[in-house]
């Protein structure tokens, strides 16, 4: 037990804690070894395996699960239990590796995926609760995202890692006043964050009425109104490839691809450059051009953009589709046109899907339905739309405040429980030292079970083969001579 550091009036590695706490790493803290779960692929009437999606919040959502081509048998090792603390392995964000969840009541049989580890403390001596706290607390999570390797795109924490991290143990006692103080708390914040989420969907149903009734359904466009193609109602382009053999060059110049687009936003922190020799202008974008998301996932597919010159000299890649507008068509109604049909899922009609990722294709997209109203209509349209919609942005930004406001308290209020600083302490509770004692021995004479289990069934298997009886020997006791071999009875029926 190397980890563990005592808070003794509260210094631990230059880390103060309160009295009666301890510095330990998680390996400490376990009675069984940490453990990756089994890949099993999808068969119907197979045994049932958990989803990586079950790990939404911090509780597993047990009904988040598939059939698995696998027997009870082979899943018995991976059974999850109640207060089993289930951990995602992989992600491509790093923001979600690493995230756990608690099994909070003995599900039905379930077993868990090779995207999942399994830890199991011993609840006499450590709250689960507490330690779903813990684990989503900035302490532990900053440990998890600088122990993060990434490959291919995927950020993975590994088992050696989760077993390194160092946690601040209190006494058992405390773990449970800790852990009931925060759930309190946390409710009343979850409370917030479910507002903002509400008012965030009935905000983009108002954005989607307002964007619907400036461009209706095709049936009811009027009469006066020229009804075309995208096609026709401009040019459409798909963005240059990307090469190795172009990320140097004569003509270097900046590029923006899917993830600078966004609706009606287009964010120029993070451009890259590409060389565009002797290409650059047929790519170059001018001051009105729409931008949209070639591939997206389903429902972003399509997310359009107005490049209105900034940054300078730009061209796009064909992440994205450019339509620049006709002579009769203004740029920003061609964008409140794109927009309505993002939100109408105009485009998700249009789509093809490869590995999870929808496509738009620069042929589809033209074929889509685009009204054309008189110019001075346009304009007046444009101009109400955006009033309209401004309104709901300035709701939305305080929405973000709000977010972000209840996201920083949610951090404070674990550092502060995590510090010791949230409950008061107790004189007479257990000492973590203690606690962790009893959790090492439990731990050492579980495994001792463990083996003698796994030696008692090797034994078992050795007995068993060693019963089966020889082969008979032959009736005929005649010595052969080397080189030969006996002859076999046959029989022939009459």
């Amino acid at each position: 037990m190397s980890g563990i550091k005592v808070g003794a009036g509260g210094e631990a590695g230059g880390d103060a804690l309160p009295e009666g706490w301890a510095w330990a790493t998680v390996g400490d803290v376990l009675i069984a070894p940490i453990a990756n779960g089994r890949s099993v692929r999808t068969e119907d009437g197979g045994f049932p395996v958990l989803r990586l999606t079950a790990l939404r919040s911090d509780k597993v959502d047990l009904a988040e699960r598939k059939e698995g081509e696998w027997t009870a048998d082979e899943a018995a090792p991976f059974l999850v239990r109640a207060n089993d603390f289930l951990i995602c392995r992989g992600s491509g964000s790093l923001d979600l590796v690493g995230r756990g969840a608690l099994v909070p009541e003995a599900p039905d049989p379930v077993a868990f995926p090779d995207t999942m580890i399994r830890v199991r403390v011993p609840v006499e001596h450590m709250s689960p609760r507490f330690f779903t706290r813990l684990w989503a607390s900035p302490l532990v999570r900053e440990q998890i995202e600088a122990a993060a390797r990434t490959t291919a795109g995927i950020y993975k924490v590994s088992q050696p890692a989760v077993r390194e991290l160092r946690i601040p143990v209190p006494p058992t006692a405390e773990q449970h006043r800790i852990a009931a103080a925060l759930d309190t708390r946390m409710a009343r914040l979850d409370a917030v964050d479910r507002a903002v989420t509400s008012a965030r969907r009935d905000l983009a149903a108002l954005r989607k009425a307002v964007l619907l009734d400036a461009v209706p359904e095709p049936e009811q466009w009027p009469a006066h109104w020229t009804a075309t193609t995208t096609g026709k109602a401009g040019t459409v382009e798909l963005g240059r490839a990307r090469h190795p053999d172009w990320h140097t060059g004569p003509k270097v110049r900046p590029y923006l691809r899917v993830a600078n687009v966004f609706e009606d936003r287009i964010d120029s922190s993070d451009v890259k450059v590409m060389d565009f020799s002797g290409v650059f202008g047929k790519y170059r974008l001018e001051p009105g051009d729409i931008l949209l998301n070639e591939g997206q996932s389903p429902h972003l597919v399509g997310r359009p953009a107005m490049y209105r010159g900034i940054p300078e000299g730009v061209a796009f890649t064909n992440s994205l589709l450019r339509f620049r507008a006709s002579g009769d068509v203004l740029p920003g109604w061609a964008l409140l046109v794109f927009r309505r049909h993002l939100h109408a899922g105009r485009f998700m009609r249009e789509v093809r899907i490869t590995t999870n990722l929808a496509h738009l294709s620069g042929a589809r997209l033209k074929t889509v339905e685009f009204p054309v109203p008189p110019l001075d209509e346009q304009r007046h349209l444009v101009r109400t739309t955006k009033q309209r919609l401004a309104a709901f942005g300035r709701i939305e930004r305080g929405l973000d405040r709000v977010a972000r406001h209840n996201s920083a308290v949610r951090r404070a209020l674990l550092s502060e429980a995590f510090s010791g600083r949230l409950v008061p302490q107790d004189p007479a509770d257990e000492s973590a030292e203690e606690l962790l004692k009893q959790i090492r021995m439990e731990r050492e004479a579980a495994e001792t079970e463990r083996k003698a289990a796994r030696t008692a069934a090797r034994t078992g298997r050795k007995a068993k083969s060693d019963t089966i009886p020889p082969p008979p020997a032959s009736a005929d006791d005649t010595t052969l001579a080397d080189g030969e071999q006996t002859a076999l009875p046959l029989e022939f029926n009459p």
